[in-house]
């Protein structure tokens, strides 16, 4: 796959006696940036639980499930068809810095072509992937896939700060569409004007400013004289077609199960099943926030360094995120009844599975950042597709027969078995121990240390 440039990850170790010292530096860095990511993702959830509820009162459950099969598509077939530029951009930005202006250009060319092919694709297949809606709904569905290569552009721009370690940035980007969509929606409802295609042009809209953002915060690392070459993009390629296949994998993990519930249940159904992802979505948080900071950190370390950075990692996103899951699941349907209001109340055992399932597959992403970190996209995404391939079948199986609960049955299952796989390839291709999920009190000693250094 024409990997041999790469650097090799067991002979980066500085022999010089200060490298302890400064791969200490780098890990507290590491954490106060997984802090305020997690900060940044907290506002992030709460923007989005502001605008679910505000459209699943407005809306009520069929017109909520209309309003989400209008506004998946674009975002979900952009991170479809990435092809693992923005994970190959991270790789090779950190590993290969004297590669960076063909890079960043090549990067961005490709994610305008892939963003623009799939807009076209997407709007012509969008008649058969919504057949059950009326045709109304169809057609407002194809103009709103013209936002895809903005969408793959996002990724592309959110990659290229990530590698600078610009996480404040890429945070920002993050807040900026959530916030731009619940100003648009509460002005909408104070005017009386808030319908299921007035919100969905609410969100879609709110990406408007985030491409504008991203713009300024990217340009000053893209050299002007610089030109998309061959060399690049098969550069980019060579790591991103193998690392595609765990972007594709977290996509379809994450978004199949709304594509299925919009084939087969009514819209109401499908409303009842956006509310509950949504809210079960809010416990990724702290896990989806050292994953993105974990792989551009991890890389270029020693191989027990990132076994030690990920052992460590999964453990304490784990204990937090299952604490959150158990709180929230107990408190389920007064929390639906309250927030959301009783027609939502008949889904709580659905969403006491999402909640599980959610702080497991938190901790295979972060498991997986450790086969990317170590130039192994291929073997991650192989494993987690054997546990993804179960996804499908136990839905068309389950969702028949148990609706939306059986919908986040099959989720659960599905993300078992991807665990279950991933552990085993620890040992069988990175001949390493897998790291342990006890959680043990230096953990925490060492977050605090963290969160207490001040940045020099």
């Amino acid at each position: 796959m024409g990997t041999s440039h790469l650097p090799s990850t067991t002979t980066l170790a500085n022999p010089d006696s200060d490298r302890p010292v400064a791969a200490s530096k780098r890990t507290q860095g590491g954490v106060r940036a997984i802090a305020q990511t997690t900060g940044a993702r907290l506002l992030i959830q709460g923007l989005n639980a502001a605008t679910g509820i505000l459209t699943a009162r407005t809306l009520l459950p069929t017109g909520r499930g209309q309003l989400a099969a209008m506004t998946l598509w674009s975002l979900f077939l952009a991170s479809l068809t990435t092809f693992g530029v923005p994970s190959s951009l991270v790789y090779f930005l950190r590993s290969r810095p004297d590669r960076r202006a063909d890079l960043i250009t090549s990067g961005i060319a490709m994610g305008s072509i892939l963003g623009i092919v799939t807009g076209l694709v997407g709007a012509f297949c969008m008649p058969q992937l919504l057949h059950k809606y009326p045709l109304w709904l169809v057609r407002d569905a194809q103009w709103l896939m013209i936002v895809t290569p903005i969408c793959s552009l996002t990724f592309i721009g959110r990659a290229i700060l990530e590698a600078h370690s610009q996480f404040s940035a890429s945070n920002l980007s993050q807040i900026l569409s959530p916030l731009a969509t619940l100003i648009a929606l509460l002005t909408l409802l104070a005017l009386h004007h808030l319908t299921v295609l007035s919100a969905a042009l609410c969100y879609v809209a709110a990406i408007v400013p985030v491409a504008l953002l991203l713009i300024r915060r990217v340009l000053p690392f893209v050299d002007r004289a610089a030109r998309p070459t061959v060399a690049g993009c098969k550069l980019l390629l060579s790591y991103g077609i193998r690392s595609y296949w765990i972007d594709l994998l977290g996509t379809l993990s994450t978004q199949v199960d709304q594509v299925l519930v919009i084939g087969i249940l009514t819209a109401a159904d499908m409303g009842l099943y956006a509310v509950m992802l949504s809210l079960s979505r809010i416990a990724s948080v702290f896990q989806t926030s050292v994953t993105s900071i974990l792989f551009p950190k991890a890389t270029g370390e020693t191989v027990e360094r990132i076994r030690e950075l990920t052992g460590r990692a999964a453990r304490v996103s784990l204990t937090v995120t299952a604490c959150f899951t158990a709180m929230v699941g107990l408190l389920g349907p007064t929390l639906l009844r309250i927030f959301y209001g009783k027609d939502y109340t008949s889904a709580a055992t659905c969403l006491r599975l999402l909640l599980a399932e959610v702080t497991i597959s938190g901790t295979v992403f972060i498991f997986a950042q450790a086969f990317m970190a170590l130039n192994h996209p291929g073997t991650v995404s192989l494993l987690q597709g054997f546990g993804l391939a179960l996804t499908v079948p136990l839905m068309l199986l389950l969702i028949p027969r148990y609706g939306i609960t059986g919908a986040a049955l099959a989720l659960l299952l599905s993300t078992l078995a991807r665990l279950c796989f991933i552990c085993i390839g620890f040992p069988v291709y990175l001949k390493l121990r897998t790291p342990d999920l006890v959680p043990k009190i230096s953990d925490f000693h060492f977050l605090l240390r963290g969160l207490r250094r001040r940045p020099s």
